[in-house]
């Protein structure tokens, strides 16, 4: 492992203002070997996870980025006197999950799944920049679809849109909570 490479690493994630991609090092990099690349960055991982750290890295949307630690979020908050992240209101959230596991989807179609009209949530979510707009759907009308965003992965924390709880997972969690409340 290679402390120069891992110190350039740590620049380049720093320096990046949305999370830094395998690619995108490598791009930069040109000629360092993947191997290389891959230890370096697993050993500057492994550096920020240590308790003696305030930051860590965390793999968010598809790449790397500075995060703070949860366990601090209070100072941090007084620190820039800012508010907790707003909450999405249930509404936003169902149609929010809708989106993202039934993607691309019309607002029809997502207003025929809550069986309400999404109009407003839709609205709500493309002002929070958690979906957009992808194109339109052959059909009559000619529908706009929506789709989650980057900015869905990173507020939910998810890598990927593969990271998303799969149906049995729900299921099995809903049926716990039923349990428990029983």
């Amino acid at each position: 492992m290679n402390d120069q490479l891992k110190a350039i690493l740590e620049v380049f994630i720093f320096l990046s203002q949305e999370p830094l991609t395998i690619n995108k090092m490598k791009e930069v990099l040109g000629e360092v070997p993947e191997e290389e690349l891959q230890a370096s960055l697993a050993a500057l991982l492994a550096d920020f996870n240590q308790e003696n750290h305030g930051i860590q890295i965390v793999q968010s949307g598809g790449g790397y980025l500075f995060t703070t630690k949860p366990e601090h979020d209070q100072w941090v908050r007084r620190w820039l006197q800012i508010e907790k992240k707003t909450r999405l209101s249930t509404a936003a959230l169902e149609t929010l999950s809708i989106i993202a596991y039934h993607q691309p989807i019309t607002q029809a179609e997502v207003s025929a799944i809550r069986g309400v009209d999404s109009t407003y949530s839709i609205k709500n979510l493309l002002q929070k920049k958690l979906i957009k707009i992808v194109g339109r759907k052959k059909a009559p009308g000619n529908p706009l679809v929506y789709r989650t965003s980057e900015k869905f992965l990173e507020y939910f924390g998810l890598n990927s849109l593969d990271d998303l709880p799969k149906e049995e997972e729900i299921a099995k969690i809903l049926e716990e909570e039923k349990q428990t409340i029983s």
